[in-house]
């Protein structure tokens, strides 16, 4: 969807990111997140990563004791992504379901992250980016869960939830391994997510090429 499309749906960016991005002077969502500049409206992801698939993870009703009585929320846990390495996660508040989970959804496109895809595991040696380039932990409340790299071929070796959160990121194949009250939903998806986020800000060294790698060992033999 082009510039032009956002200025007809009546979008009038009022951050500098967004002035950048309806401009053109930002076209990906690389960019975007390296920019340095806070990602605050939503449709700047919609504009950079059009077509995203969003899950609800779990819904649940939220009382609270006030001065005027007992007031009732549902509370909305949604993972969004692009299947390709962008995944966001966020929690939403609201009196109605459905507005619960509009307010998610958007918030979720806010916290995006580009997850570092690869092939991490001794065991395979394929070029395509189907799996993490490396082991990560994530950890929220007492739910701990850690994400292994695994060979082409094996899937996801996961519980519903941690599945939904790396299927959305684009993970195709890994071994999962969580600790703690794991059956509570929100918990779960956040230490998956937290997972991702410390695998997106964690520096590896690059593999070098095969054609590299050659030389550098005729080099040395020489």
């Amino acid at each position: 969807m082009s510039a032009n499309d956002y200025n007809d749906n009546g979008w009038e960016p009022v951050t500098r990111l967004g002035r950048m991005v309806q401009e053109g002077e930002i076209d990906t969502m690389e960019d975007a997140l390296n920019s340095g500049l806070p990602l605050k409206e939503p449709e700047i992801v919609d504009q950079l990563l059009p077509g995203l698939d969003d899950e609800v993870l779990d819904i649940n009703m939220v009382q609270r004791m006030t001065d005027s009585g007992r007031r009732v929320k549902f509370r909305c846990v949604v993972a969004v992504g692009n299947r390709d390495g962008y995944v966001g996660y966020a929690e939403g508040r609201d009196d109605q379901v459905g507005s619960a989970i509009q307010k998610a959804i958007g918030i979720a496109k806010l916290n995006m992250i580009k997850v570092p895809r690869g092939s991490g595991s001794w065991e395979d040696r394929s070029d395509r980016p189907h799996s993490l380039t490396r082991r990560t932990k994530g950890k929220a409340g007492s739910v701990e869960v850690e994400v292994i790299p695994a060979p082409e071929g094996l899937g996801l070796a996961a519980s519903d939830t941690v599945h939904a959160v790396l299927d959305l990121a684009g993970i195709e194949n890994a071994w999962t391994k969580s600790h703690g009250n794991t059956r509570t939903t929100v918990n779960l998806a956040k230490a998956t997510f937290n997972a991702l986020e410390n695998a997106s800000q964690s520096r590896h060294p690059r593999r070098r090429s095969g054609a590299n790698r050659d030389r550098d060992e005729a080099e040395v033999t020489e």
